[in-house]
């Protein structure tokens, strides 16, 4: 890559105005060469409104020796094929998430990266908060002490119409429900600070505020080596409030809401970073910043720049998938699972 990376865009729903943004930040380091959606109004619609130039086909992409990256934002059950194609070409990889809909399907993709010789990122653009960047800087230095207890609370609300559109909260297209298209982002962070969790006990659940295939509720308990934790998450809490993520360490206790860190020290001192923002724990799921989709991508373009792995790795989301499975097997089966 010489330059400016040259980027692809396949898949233009929802999730697709924050990227954009944040890319229409960057053209002196991104060049986007084409935009697909199946949808011609939907391609010509978004090219309107933010500049990008068009193609007809997938094909045009992954044959374009200019395209350096692509950008997926398709849903879960629309990847593999397309990562296929493009992976086979040369072109490196930045997927939303989830990757997939199962653990099977996920690695999968990252299989398919790694033997074409790709890099494959991840879109978890929590870790890429000012308070989330900080909060993993000082365990990795030792200072929090030991991590003994973890709290994962993610109450927030989708309404009905939400659901309605088709496809959303289904197995076959998004992979599930609150587990891994909502709190898959708390969940994902929690994992990159933590010991790897070893049993879960879980309880999902679809209450009566919804008509949906998969859970709209998730309350469990897990051990990590040296601990153990909770996790409470749901799309059935109105009007839906930030995420939280809670540490009690040997050295202090932190909590992390809605980007803002509060570090309460052993000796009495107490610490404050970054600052509370939507994350989109409402009604209106795209209520957020998009500066930390552009951390993100900027981290990736870099990664590739340097051929070096991006911060979040498509093997490193694998740990969130095998999480995501656990709970739902215990849930379905009544009793603790081990994870190996």
């Amino acid at each position: 890559m010489n330059g400016r990376m040259g980027l692809a865009i396949i898949g233009l729903g929802m999730a697709s105005k924050p990227h954009a943004l944040a890319i229409k930040d960057m053209s002196d380091r991104i060049d986007v060469r084409g935009v697909f959606a199946r949808s011609e109004k939907s391609r010509n619609e978004f090219s309107n409104a933010y500049g990008f130039p068009v193609v007809e086909n997938i094909e045009a992409l992954v044959i374009d020796p200019t395209v350096d990256a692509l950008l997926l934002l398709t849903p879960p059950n629309a990847r593999t094929e397309i990562i296929s194609l493009f992976a086979g070409s040369g072109k490196h990889i930045l997927c939303e998430k989830p990757l997939e809909r199962t653990v099977d399907t996920a690695t999968n993709i990252v299989e398919t990266c790694e033997n074409a010789g790709v890099r494959l990122g991840v879109v978890f653009q929590h870790r890429f908060r000012a308070a989330s960047l900080k909060l993993s800087e000082l365990i990795a230095a030792g200072d929090l002490g030991q991590i003994r207890v973890v709290r994962a609370d993610i109450p927030w609300w989708r309404d009905q119409a939400y659901y309605d559109d088709p496809g959303r909260g289904t197995y076959e297209r998004d992979g599930g429900g609150v587990l891994i298209s909502q709190a898959v982002h708390t969940l994902d962070f929690m994992l990159s600070l933590i010991p790897p969790v070893t049993a879960v006990q879980a309880l999902c659940a679809t209450t009566s505020f919804h008509q949906m295939e998969a859970e709209d509720f998730c309350a469990s308990a897990f051990e990590f080596e040296g601990g153990v934790g909770s996790i409470v998450a749901s799309t059935a809490s109105f009007p839906g409030n930030g995420e939280s993520l809670s540490l009690d360490c040997d050295n202090a206790s932190v909590s992390l809401k809605s980007g803002s860190l509060t570090i309460n020290w052993r000796d009495g001192r107490i610490d404050q970073f970054g600052e509370e923002a939507d994350t989109g724990g409402g009604a209106d799921p795209m209520a957020f910043p998009y500066e930390w989709h552009k951390s993100l991508i900027g981290e990736f373009t870099e990664a590739v720049a340097e051929n070096r792995d991006p911060l979040v790795t498509g093997r490193q989301a694998l740990e969130v998938h095998r999480l995501i499975q656990a709970l739902e097997l215990s849930s379905k089966q009544g009793q603790r699972i081990a994870l190996a």
